[in-house]
């Protein structure tokens, strides 16, 4: 099915307007709207010096981390170790997927010149040293500056491949678009497919870990969009006809909330979108089965608050384990996202009551531990649904939660000292991006603070305050759903960076530079507005869509 006829079908959907709207009544009812939408009393502009304030402290911490990390890098290869305390090699599932994409996003989003370069060059050197079995990677010692051992293991090799594609590569495509990262990308996946050997009654798969299956069906559901071919729509539908048709999650002795197996709920709430745009007998199945999943889940996998327990029987309805999940945001995308389709309003107020709730849980000990890593993900997690349904609560926990991260970085910039190190700098870009409005400067120097406020009527209100003399660009976010992966709608995913404002091509917006006239621009000529400030300049700029 070409492009085309997709956009038609496209009102089968629930609209972004009536997203908006829910999200306006939340706000609402929560008695907060003027702070974050600009209807108050609150100096709106005050709000943006402040969002300017967190912004520049989320822009340091991630300068820092990138630093600190390539200085730790191995000095023949320059491929980055697994930890700083020892465990110098690389390898996909941890250094390629956790640690190496937030420092290439951490260059592309500040334009930093240098640390684009060191990041192309690890791209470069992973695909010329790691690759064992065509594409696939597999773990590169420093001291040898050779591949560990002379065989290998073809599980390993496609579980490590799935968590490069996954957490490493597609959130690298999500912010930047089409690339070396999206080149890459689809060669992983392609070649854990051309060596799936495992044989099953819908055909052979690759892997039936649900790690596995549910990170493939995420990439290559937006693969999928993007290239338009039907060759991965075939590997998802097999995939998904075996998880919820052949060997049905609810049949099993566990189901993971969080993490490392929590991934094929979101997987396959993507192949559900497919189905239901593409293929209504096969979504009506899907249907069926999915609902069974979501509605055991809020039966048995909840507390009263909406938190989410790391993992269920789901025959018996006991609790496996102590604690909550980290990844409850990651497994209520799959909710909202279900709920996009079919309107089902039970698993809107689902998501609506954790965020309500949320604020509750601070310094919780997420993962048992008081780790970066678990804090790192519960928010990234909060931010990816305040997206969609804005919680004033829940924002002001998201603020809270973040200081626990950068209070753990060191002087050299590193936090901890593992791979998980970038999933913090994930979570701060996020963060910057909520402050901004999803607004850089190029570059994003560390002396800039950039914040901007979203009112209710749709414009911009931004900020910048530079301490020395600046010149560069202001660049504003695109529909990258749309315009990068093509797809039909902005669902809820993981390893996504949520659009706040975003500037359409071909739109008309009314831009007025501090004290200049107002002037109208084209969308595109958004993505790239030159600006100069002097040293000590506040500038504000107001953006609105003019009506067509």
């Amino acid at each position: 099915m070409n492009s085309r006829v997709r956009m038609q079908n496209k009102r089968s959907f629930r609209s972004p307007a009536s997203w908006s709207r829910l999200c306006i009544v939340v706000l609402l009812s929560s008695g907060l709207l003027g702070p974050l939408g600009g209807l108050g009393q609150c100096d709106d502009w005050a709000v943006a010096e402040e969002n300017g304030r967190k912004s520049q402290q989320a822009i340091k911490f991630c300068n820092r981390y990138a630093q600190g990390w390539l200085a730790q890098a191995d000095p023949v290869s320059g491929l980055l170790p697994r930890t700083t305390q020892g465990q110098r090699y690389w390898n996909a599932k941890d250094c390629a997927a956790d640690n190496f994409p937030f420092i290439v996003l951490t260059a592309h989003v500040t334009d930093n010149y240098y640390l684009k370069r060191a990041a192309q060059h690890i791209l470069e050197q992973e695909q010329r040293l790691t690759n064992r079995l065509d594409s696939l990677p597999d773990d590169f010692l420093f001291d040898t500056q050779s591949l560990k051992g002379n065989t290998h293991d073809l599980g390993a090799l496609i579980f490590g491949a799935s968590e490069y594609a996954k957490d490493g590569l597609m959130p690298i495509t999500e912010w930047i678009g089409p690339g070396p990262w999206l080149t890459r990308m689809n060669g992983l996946v392609r070649d854990i497919w051309k060596h799936a050997a495992t044989e099953t009654e819908v055909g052979l798969l690759p892997s039936l870990n649900v790690e596995v299956g549910g990170e493939l069906l995420q990439t290559m559901s937006r693969l999928y969009w993007l290239n338009d071919d039907d060759q991965y729509r075939e590997w998802i539908f097999r995939l998904a006809d075996y998880f919820l048709l052949q060997e049905s999650l609810l049949a099993k002795d566990s189901l993971r909330l969080r993490d490392h197996g929590c991934e094929i709920i979101g997987g396959l709430s993507e192949a559900y979108v497919i189905a239901a745009k593409e293929d209504p007998q096969r979504r009506e199945k899907f249907r069926i089965a999915l609902h069974a999943i979501l509605d055991r889940i809020l039966e048995v996998g909840v507390n009263q608050d909406g938190m989410m327990h790391n993992g269920v029987n789901p025959r018996t309805g006991a609790v496996a384990g102590e604690g909550l999940s980290d990844g409850w945001g990651y497994v209520y995308n799959a909710f909202l996202t279900v709920a996009m389709i079919d309107g089902t309003e039970r698993y809107e107020k689902s998501v609506a009551h954790a965020l309500a709730n949320i604020h509750k849980y601070r310094n919780y000990a997420w993962e048992g531990a008081d780790g970066a890593d678990g804090f790192a993900d519960s928010i990234e997690g909060a931010i990816n649904l305040l997206n969609r349904i804005p919680v004033a609560s829940a924002f002001a926990w998201v603020d809270e939660e973040i200081l626990h991260i950068f209070e753990k970085q060191r002087h050299d910039g590193i936090i901890e000292g593992w791979y998980g190190d970038g999933n913090s700098a994930r979570t701060a870009i996020m963060w910057a991006l909520l402050k901004t409005q999803g607004v850089t400067l190029a570059p994003w120097r560390e002396d800039l603070r950039l914040g901007a406020v979203k009112r209710s009527d749709g414009s911009l209100m931004i900020r910048i305050e530079s301490e020395w003399a600046w010149s560069g660009k202001l660049r504003f976010d695109r529909p990258r759903h749309r315009d990068y992966f093509r797809l039909p709608l902005d669902y809820p995913r993981i390893n996504q960076f949520p659009e706040w404002f975003t500037a359409d091509q071909g739109t008309r917006y009314e831009v007025r530079v501090g004290d200049e006239d107002p002037r109208e621009v084209k969308g595109e000529d958004l993505w790239q507005l030159e600006l100069n400030l002097k040293g000590g300049e506040v500038l504000q700029i107001n953006v609105h869509p003019v009506a067509q």
